[in-house]
């Protein structure tokens, strides 16, 4: 990714962004171990005698993803990317990107006592909850809590920090975890962004979820610090879908700069092919996939003007026009001022807070805290504001809409219509680069 939005103000953060280095900054020139992703041209499997020529290429095996086609390969050989594309099996490889995490866009600790009555946080300071479910109406209709039709559970799959699910809001509709962390076998939450994302799915107790009767899964990619490689987050995907979850909530996201001075175009391709490959996969198993647009307040429309005074395209990653992208709205139902936005990049508006009308993001003055999104942490409860916010929402609004139908009933793209369709039009008429097809509203999706 181009250099000034990673060191200046559009530093990148989890809420929807994460920056990338490639193949944790080891130098195969000087014969040290560098870690690669080599993508097949078979899409479904990985082809016969691909570990010959892997190790005929200077590289050992690190992991496989057998059904993206794909490997994750540890190399000392400075030439392992020519070699390995001489073979007629090979689409791309390149340098694996690590993602590096940090936090939402705004975080406030949230002051509220230690004990409280049943949904009394929800009451007085979950506006965000409100706006989606029309001061709760959503949750009189069939499938509007969640609950299935059908019986069976509705589970969205976080991909995230994890789930504290020892949460009293949360441990109820915690329906498992799987860990994708090396030395962290745990599923449990040691950042809080995880967590707050799950609360606004499916949180039952001092506050409410959009569905407080979905089920939430830990799939988790990243640890208390450090980044999370790309086959990592893929396999996590991979493995979401195979569980057979109904939604994927992916509150992250980065940037790909094509021209980017540190390595070479085809590394990034690799990777974005590698992301693309493990979204589609999803998609395909019935999996409806949810992302959020990024918070740094950029037109993401267009590769070139996303460059800036660079040279070369930067492309919004992971970006698949298949998933539900989802940028950011406030309590006022206006663009929230640090969210990303583009015409054809952006598909519905959802509530992921702000600091009020008052607040100027340049002097930094008029702030409101009651304009942020609260939600579940570990041992309590925060504010946040981010496209990470706004992305959990409009997952578990799909999830809803499918509690509504019946399990593996609806398919990805007819529960992206649905919720599209059922939407209210908040600026332009029609379509627009900044909300697309307008605000989720659960009792429009579910009517």
């Amino acid at each position: 990714m181009k250099k000034k939005i990673l060191a200046g103000a559009l530093a990148l953060t989890l809420g929807a962004s994460m920056t990338f280095s490639s193949g944790g900054n080891v130098n195969a020139e000087n014969g040290q171990e560098k870690k690669y992703i080599v993508i097949f041209k078979e899409q479904a499997k990985l082809p016969s005698g691909f570990g010959n020529e892997i190790s005929k290429a200077g590289g050992q095996i690190e992991s496989r993803l057998d059904k993206l086609g794909a490997v994750e390969v540890v190399s000392s050989n400075p030439n392992f990317l020519s070699e390995i594309k001489k073979s007629s099996t090979v689409l791309e490889a390149g340098v694996q990107n690590i993602v590096q995490p940090e936090q939402a866009a705004i975080e406030e600790v949230a002051l509220v006592s230690s004990f409280g009555a049943e949904a009394d946080l929800y009451n007085s300071l979950q506006w965000d909850i409100k706006q989606v479910t029309q001061e709760g109406q959503s949750w009189t209709l069939p499938g509007g809590t969640g609950k299935s039709v059908d019986g069976n559970d509705i589970v969205v799959g976080v991909i995230d920090t994890g789930i504290d699910y020892t949460h009293p809001d949360l441990k109820n509709n915690y329906a498992y975890g799987k860990s994708f962390v090396p030395g962290y076998p745990d599923a449990m939450d040691q950042n809080g962004h995880g967590t707050h994302v799950a609360g606004s799915i499916a949180g039952k107790g001092r506050i409410l979820g959009v569905g407080p009767d979905l089920k939430v899964a830990a799939y988790r990619v990243f640890g208390p610090t450090g980044g999370a490689e790309t086959s990592h987050i893929a396999d996590a995907l991979m493995t979401a879908a195979d569980d057979n979850v109904d939604v994927v909530n992916m509150s992250l996201g980065g940037y790909d700069w094509f021209q980017n001075p540190d390595y070479a175009t085809k590394d990034v391709v690799a990777d974005v092919r590698l992301f693309n490959r493990a979204i589609q996969y999803a998609i395909q198993k019935g999996v409806t996939v949810v992302g959020s647009a990024g918070n740094n307040a950029v037109d993401i429309s267009s590769p070139g003007k996303l460059s800036g005074d660079d040279t070369g395209a930067t492309h919004r990653s992971p970006s698949s026009q298949s998933m539900i992208r989802v940028s950011a709205g406030g309590q006022l139902k206006n663009l929230a001022f640090y969210s990303n936005y583009g015409v054809g990049k952006i598909d519905v508006l959802a509530p992921g807070g702000d600091l009020g009308p008052n607040y100027d993001p340049i002097t930094k003055t008029g702030r409101d805290n009651t304009y942020l999104c609260l939600s579940s942490v570990p041992g309590g409860y925060a504010y946040y504001a981010g496209t990470s916010m706004a992305a959990p929402k409009t997952a578990a609004l799909a999830g809803v809409i499918i509690a509504q139908h019946g399990k593996d009933k609806l398919s990805p793209a007819q529960v992206k219509s649905i919720i599209q369709s059922s939407t209210e039009d908040v600026f332009k008429t029609g379509y627009d680069g900044e909300s697309g097809f307008g605000l989720i509203n659960a009792v429009d999706a579910l009517n």
